[in-house]
């Protein structure tokens, strides 16, 4: 198990059916299957599972077409998958990436902080086609936090904890997105795993381009000026480029994810209380209706 793989979580039955269903829907394209979110810190399969489907090649998975084009350049593609078990059917959000691109954007030289972010939280690896695919998975797990660490850590005091650390940047890098989370959501992500963030930061630290000095349970980083504000910049840099492929995801999810525009408008109602009502046209013609959509939800401050 990898420092970014674990936090102590049960994996729900539920999430191992779907990976199941996924597997036999796309075959020798899986590498390996990662379930992830809010079901997983739960420990339940009641609502949409979170899962990520790393495949070796986008046009395996796709074909030849507008898909494959569209996950190369803008990943992941996200897509729905309903599974009937039993008197109930478990229903699972699920996002196509190469495991190639999950190495490369969580290296230190990725900017945008999507995927090493997200992959930095406690993740649970389903399925792994080889020992050698889930030795890659793991390594970049554990880069994802490295990154992250090395992002966020010129944007704290000289000393600080490690609840300090990962709330602040949690919440930098839910901001660089269109994320509906109030503040006090994403700091309670720390609070629902803290011992997987405690020995998570001590590997990402040893690993940081920086010296870090253990002062009891703090941490002190001697970073210079210049450094500092080249964070703040490069954060505000994200914010931009973050937010308008924010958009973009969200356009070309409206495609690919079965109900798009009102999955997307329950998802941002249930983590913000701001409602939307969907006329019958929105729901004809999505990529029409949904600048309309953002920019209302956005005056009702669903997000910022």
């Amino acid at each position: 198990m990898s420092a970014a793989e674990g936090g102590g979580f049960t994996v729900p039955a539920g999430a191992h059916a779907l990976a199941e269903a996924l597997l036999a829907r796309h075959g020798d394209a899986v590498q390996a299957i990662l379930l992830y979110g809010s079901c997983y810190r739960r420990g339940d399969d009641e609502g949409l599972v979170d899962l990520y489907v790393l495949v070796d090649d986008y046009r395996t998975v796709h074909g030849a077409g507008l898909a494959a084009v569209a996950n190369r350049l803008l990943p992941p593609n996200v897509y729905f998958q309903e599974l009937p078990r039993g008197d109930r059917v478990l229903r699972a959000k699920y996002a196509v990436l190469s495991l190639a691109g999950l190495e490369r954007r969580t290296a230190p030289a990725a900017f945008d902080p999507y995927f090493w972010a997200r992959f930095a939280q406690p993740v649970a690896l389903l399925y792994a086609r080889t020992e050698a695919v889930a030795a890659r998975v793991r390594a970049a797990l554990d880069q994802a936090a490295t990154t992250f660490v090395a992002r966020v850590v010129p944007m704290l005091p000289r000393e600080f904890d490690t609840r300090q650390l990962w709330q602040r940047g949690l919440l930098l890098s839910y901001r660089v997105e269109l994320r509906a989370e109030r503040r006090e959501g994403v700091r309670a992500l720390y609070g629902a795993a803290p011992a997987h963030y405690e020995g998570l930061t001590e590997r990402a630290l040893t690993a940081a381009p920086f010296a870090a000095t253990a002062v009891g349970a703090r941490y002190r980083v001697e970073l210079g000026r210049g450094r500092r504000l080249g964070a703040r910049l490069a954060w505000l840099g994200r914010r931009t480029v973050g937010k308008t492929l924010s958009v973009l995801r969200l356009v070309k999810a409206l495609f690919t994810f079965r109900g798009g525009p009102d999955y997307l408008v329950w998802k941002i109602e249930r983590h913000s209380g701001v409602a939307v009502d969907l006329s019958p046209r929105a729901r004809r013609f999505p990529l029409l209706a949904a600048w309309s959509i953002a920019w209302r939800l956005y005056r009702r401050r669903a997000f910022r």
